[in-house]
C-alpha cells in the first residue's frame, strides 16, 4: 500500500633464542612440578623447612580450587546461556516490543514497513513523524483486517515535498468495528516462529527475523 612513519623492522630473533611458551601461565600441575622438583633437588644437608613446604602444599591447594571454580561458573554460564536462547521457543504466539517505532527513509526516497493490527480495522490514520515527534504526514487506512500488513511510503510530507534521509517513526490510530480507539505501531509484532544462527535465537516479527537481542519487551499475544 503506497502511503505514498616510517617504521624500522625490529631485529630478527634467532631459534635459539626464542622461548615457547605455550599457556603463557602456570597451572597447578605446573606448580606441582616445581614443589617437586625443588624437593628433589634440595641440598640434603640443608633440606626445606617444613612450614615452606605447608604453605606452598596450601597455595597449591587454592590454585587447584580457583581453577575448578573458574570451570564451574564457565559451565554454568554456558548452560544458562544455551537455555535462555532456547526458552526463545516458548515466545512463539507471544507479541515481542523493539522498543520503538523507528523506519528509515534511504536515498531512494521511499521506504517500506509493516505494522501490525491486533484486531480488525473498520478506519484508521496512519501517522509518520520526525525524530522531534513532529507530525510530517497522516494518510487515512481502509478497513484492515487484523495482522501485519506492508506499508510503502515515497518519503513525501503533506505537501508532497521530498523529505530527507534519516529515521523517523509510524504510528497508527483505528477504530475497531464495534467502535473501540486502539493504537498499534512499528516496532510491535507477534513471534510467528524462532530460528537460530550461529546459535543465536533469531525471533520472526512480520516478514523479517530480528536477534533475540534487540527485543526489548515479550508479553502475551
Amino acid at each position: 500500500m503506497d502511503v505514498t612513519s616510517t617504521i624500522k623492522p625490529a631485529p630478527s630473533i634467532g631459534a635459539a633464542d626464542q622461548v615457547f611458551n605455550p599457556k603463557g601461565i602456570l597451572g597447578k600441575d605446573d606448580f606441582l612440578q616445581l614443589l617437586i622438583t625443588e624437593l628433589k633437588f634440595q641440598d640434603p644437608t640443608d633440606p626445606m623447612d617444613t612450614e615452606k613446604i605447608l604453605t606452598q602444599t596450601s597455595q597449591l591447594a587454592t590454585l587447584e580450587a580457583q581453577t575448578n571454580t573458574n570451570d564451574t561458573m564457565k559451565q554454568i554460564s554456558e548452560a544458562f546461556r544455551s537455555s535462555s536462547q532456547f526458552n526463545a521457543i516458548g515466545a512463539i504466539g507471544k507479541i515481542a516490543d523493539v522498543g520503538n517505532s523507528d523506519i528509515r527513509l534511504d536515498e531512494s526516497g521511499k521506504v517500506n514497513f509493516e505494522v501490525y493490527f491486533p484486531e480488525e480495522a473498520a478506519a484508521g490514520t496512519l501517522h509518520i513523524t520526525d525524530t522531534s515527534g513532529n507530525l510530517v504526514k497522516s494518510v487515512d487506512l481502509p478497513s484492515l483486517s487484523s495482522g501485519v500488513h506492508p506499508f510503502e511510503w515515497d518519503g513525501t510530507d503533506a505537501s508532497g515535498n521530498r523529505l530527507d534521509a534519516g529515521v523517523y517513526q509510524v504510528y497508527v490510530t483505528y477504530t475497531t468495528p464495534s467502535g473501540n480507539e486502539l493504537e498499534t505501531r512499528v516496532g510491535r509484532y507477534p513471534i510467528e516462529s524462532v530460528r537460530f544462527d550461529g546459535g543465536e535465537a533469531q525471533l520472526k516479527l512480520g516478514s523479517h527475523y530480528v536477534p533475540l537481542a534487540q527485543v526489548k519487551e515479550v508479553y502475551g499475544g
